[in-house]
């Protein structure tokens, strides 16, 4: 397996690493009870203690997924030592295999595994996993926007680029929204292979999976059972096939044009490891470092595609469009992440870098981040819609799916010219996207 210089293409995968898998289901209306069957499966040395020392935390960051950790509070344990033995249980959201692709992601698991970048994989149940607990503090929006916190990010996130390598494969999907006997949809008349296909060559010359296959195939997972619902998918098919033509060929790092990608980077998928566990990285000066976690989304991707993603969720759940990163927020960040990146570049290869003009590097790939600042809105948008109909989470997936769509076409009409030909205001993401201090 090729795991050195800019991401060699997998063509078998991740490993041989055997994962437990158990015949259980965790039920969100026995809460506990199901939980701590699971845990006691991997733990059964917890048994004696269930009674009264294993509890369960919930965490309620995502949207996705149930989230628990699970605590043994043995008598004489620091909260330290404690959580040291705990136990992320994760749940995985009603009908999400429409939308994410469970085998690739314990396979991306199994991968970052084997690179020292996410924790170990202990089992799988029917429906979702369990691992062990990174210990560290989920960030907040307003952390992601401290300068501390932000180089951390970018160090990590061009340690992912630069050394996990990517998997080709096919695109895991589902055509549950895709029958040929219901209403007619854009890919009714496709047969098995032939769908396939369709869904692993959107985007030509780029291996397969990757985040425009992901695209195709949420598009065609969108409901689509009344003709407003259809009308959607046909238009956001059709942009789908315009940011394909204006965007899946530009130049960027990695091999064709992909590095392995995280694809979520939201606050609370970025974890600030304790003091005792950092290490100064390639001379930083920054006193934070930080690790990932939840890799459901992870696939190959252009940078710039992830980097404009996690600048998105500066603003959190709630959209705030005023304290995204400005172009002085975003260069620190670019100027930290390509520093990082060809430094891990070269201890995977010893002068991989070598000629490498790292400054156009930077102003490259700040023009390649502006080039795809539109795209996270489009990418969420369909998401939801298709959440909006399956997930039994509390959250108005619906609106969200309209903010995150507009950003969209915000960034559509100002590349486009059309804001400004119709007269009028600039909207506050692009003018905050526009701006230098």
């Amino acid at each position: 397996m090729a795991v050195g210089g800019e991401n060699g293409i997998l063509q078998n995968g991740a490993g041989n690493h055997h994962i437990r898998r158990i015949p259980l289901s965790y039920d969100s209306t026995n809460s506990e009870e199901s939980a701590l069957e699971l845990v006691l499966t991997i733990r059964p040395d917890w048994a004696d203690a269930a009674s009264n020392k294993v509890e369960f935390v919930r965490f309620t960051d995502g949207i996705t997924n149930t989230l628990l950790k699970a605590v043994n509070k043995r008598p004489g344990l620091s909260k330290e030592e404690v959580d040291k033995e705990a136990i992320l249980l994760r749940a995985y959201g009603n009908g999400t295999d429409v939308i994410i692709d469970r085998f690739r992601e314990t396979q991306n698991h199994e991968l970052l595994m084997r690179h020292g970048l996410a924790p170990e994989l202990l089992a799988r149940f029917e429906n979702g996993m369990m691992y062990r607990f990174i210990q560290g503090s989920p960030t907040q929006p307003e952390d992601l926007r401290k300068p501390v916190i932000y180089k951390a990010v970018a160090q990590r996130l061009a340690q992912w680029h630069a050394v996990v390598p990517c998997i080709k494969g096919r695109t895991g999907h589902s055509r549950k929204n895709s029958r040929a006997d219901g209403p007619v949809t854009l890919d009714s008349n496709l047969g098995d292979a032939e769908f396939q296909n369709v869904i692993d060559n959107v985007a030509p010359g780029k291996p397969p999976p990757n985040v425009w296959t992901v695209m195709q195939k949420w598009i065609f997972a969108l409901p689509t059972e009344t003709e407003a619902q259809r009308a959607r998918q046909a238009e956001l098919q059709k942009e789908l096939t315009s940011l394909v033509l204006q965007l899946s060929q530009r130049p960027g790092l990695g091999v064709n044009g992909l590095v392995f990608a995280h694809c979520d980077l939201l606050s609370g998928n970025v974890i600030v490891l304790p003091k005792t566990s950092q290490s100064v990285t390639n001379g930083d000066k920054a006193t934070e470092t930080v690790t990932f976690i939840d890799y459901e989304y992870a696939t190959p991707s252009p940078a710039a595609f992830d980097i404009a993603n996690h600048f998105a969720e500066w603003g959190g759940f709630d959209c705030d469009f005023s304290v995204l990163p400005t172009r002085t927020q975003r260069r620190e960040f670019i100027v930290e992440y390509i520093r990082a990146y060809f430094a891990y570049l070269d201890e995977e290869k010893p002068g991989a870098s070598a000629g490498v003009d790292q400054k156009a590097e930077i102003e490259q790939l700040l023009t390649e981040v502006d080039h795809f600042r539109g795209v996270p809105g489009f990418y969420w948008g369909i998401w939801a819609l298709i959440q909006a109909t399956i997930s039994t989470i509390d959250f108005d997936y619906a609106s969200y799916a309209e903010t995150r769509l507009g950003e969209y076409y915000a960034w559509k009409n100002e590349v486009t010219g059309t804001r400004q030909k119709g007269g009028e205001e600039m909207p506050l993401r692009e003018r905050r996207w526009a701006q230098e201090e």
